[in-house]
């Protein structure tokens, strides 16, 4: 775990370095500190309100023991197993199975599964999940990936500038630039940024993966739940995360259909490399995989499967219970 942090750690400073060097090109030492300045201010307001801009994106409905349930009552147990916070619980009316976690710190955090999930997964696969997500808040991913998307962000709008003095401003640029280092700068330093970005969310996938699977104690659960996510998630289009893309490193897998280059760099690791990992650490634990919620049911996957029976949302007393 310390050279995972170390690592996240270095890849933040990268995109920080990256970010100067922009604001340097762009005004010289001017530049680097008007830009440094507002950089500080995007990352405050992403600390202080991106939960709650990402909640409202995708309709999110918060949840309390009564409404949500046996969702509601899995969560408060893996807190418990994690020594959290019970963090603020919710769900998004999406048919495509997924689930992310948001908020600055485990006292200010947040869960979200959608009823895709909920309906389609076993107890014990949607406990995997949840403990996945709960990991991402023990470790403060959650923070890391508010800031790294925002510094993200900044670099990409100082290119933008760039470009737009390049083509109308060139007189006021650095004389010592040009227009082979402006172009560079445009071209290069965005893109190194999403790869420094993807690299920060990746590494930190795996960690959750494995933390997670501890806190349940069903890494096989996990496994078959990433599988089915996987599957399901090719199919059912996720209307909101296709508006907003800069979103998707906040779900457990990737809720892009791949439909034009959204896919090219993809934010998350390869399934089939997490599962194998999952499978290895079931072995390190002698686990099945299939302990703690009951006898998993709906192996096969298909809607009205998981937890709460055959029953839809409008069937069941409350929308969840």
């Amino acid at each position: 775990m310390p050279m995972n942090f170390a690592r996240t750690g270095l890849l933040l400073a990268a995109l920080t370095g990256i970010f100067v060097a922009m604001g340097a090109l762009l005004g010289g030492a001017t530049g680097m500190v008007i830009a440094f300045v507002v950089a500080l201010g995007m990352n405050a307001f992403s600390l202080w309100q991106s939960d709650k801009m990402v909640l409202r994106l995708y309709g999110a409905e918060e949840v309390d023991a009564r409404s949500g349930g046996e969702y509601y009552a899995i969560v408060a147990d893996l807190a418990r197993k994690a020594q959290l916070p019970m963090p603020r619980v919710y769900i998004m009316h999406n048919p495509q199975p997924n689930a992310f976690a948001t908020g600055r710190s485990p006292s200010h955090a947040a869960v979200c599964a959608s009823t895709g999930l909920i309906e389609m997964l076993s107890a014990d696969e949607v406990a995997g999940v949840m403990a996945h997500e709960l990991s991402h808040v023990k470790n403060y991913d959650t923070l890391t990936m508010a800031v790294a998307a925002s510094i993200a962000g900044a670099i990409s709008m100082l290119a933008q500038y760039l470009q737009f003095g390049a083509l109308f401003g060139g007189n006021r640029q650095n004389n010592s630039v040009g227009w082979i280092g402006a172009l560079v700068a445009i071209v290069v330093a965005p893109l190194a940024a999403m790869l420094v970005q993807m690299a920060i969310s990746r590494s930190r996938e795996y960690q959750a993966d494995r933390l997670g699977a501890m806190i349940s104690g069903t890494p096989l659960a996990l496994a078959s739940a990433l599988s089915k996510i996987e599957h399901y998630a090719q199919g059912i289009r996720n209307e909101p995360a296709e508006a907003a893309p800069a979103t998707a490193h906040l779900f457990i897998i990737n809720p892009l259909s791949g439909e034009g280059m959204d896919n090219l760099f993809s934010t998350h690791p390869n399934t089939a490399n997490r599962i194998a990992e999952l499978e290895r650490l079931a072995e390190e634990m002698g686990a099945t995989g299939g302990a703690g919620y009951g006898a998993p049911r709906g192996d096969d996957g298909r809607p009205g499967s998981g937890p709460w029976g055959g029953a839809s949302p409008s069937q069941r007393q409350g929308p969840w219970g």
